[in-house]
């Protein structure tokens, strides 16, 4: 899911091209912000709660999976907006970044599952952390540029 979502949100960008690059720049980071804030909370609330099911838990993650696949590309739409500008292959490049992409969160998705069956909740509650670090650093990082 990772890669797909990373490899479109440029295309996407990119198409918006220049009518939308203020708007895109202007926003990207409090969306990833907020998306990334709630599902690192949603996280964190799971992790600490003891009446977590397992089955709750399995409806959830495809949503929570697509939340942070879509909170964790925008940035990469605004850089499709800005690819608008040059003259490159935009399937070409996004191809790229989605198989990289996909790469990557594979191995890290199954690091995570070791990780996760020997450290259980903890893990999700550095995972929530995380999420919400990374969030943050994205808004800060672009409210002080």
């Amino acid at each position: 899911m990772f890669g797909i979502v990373e490899a479109i949100t440029p295309v996407i960008g990119w198409a918006a091209g220049v009518a939308a690059s203020g708007f895109v720049q202007a926003i990207d980071h409090w969306i990833a912000f907020g998306l990334l804030g709630a599902v690192g909370f949603r996280m964190l609330y799971a992790a600490m709660s003891r009446k977590a099911q397992t089955e709750e838990r399995v409806g959830n993650s495809a949503y929570m999976l697509l939340a942070t696949a879509v909170g964790t590309s925008l940035d990469a739409m605004a850089v499709g907006v800005s690819l608008a500008f040059l003259n490159v292959n935009i399937l070409v490049i996004a191809l790229a970044i989605g198989i990289a992409t996909f790469l990557m969160s594979s191995g890290g998705m199954l690091i995570g599952r070791l990780i996760g069956e020997r450290f259980g909740r903890a893990a999700e509650v550095v995972a929530g952390f995380a999420l919400i670090i990374l969030g943050s650093s994205i808004l800060i990082e672009h409210l002080t540029a």
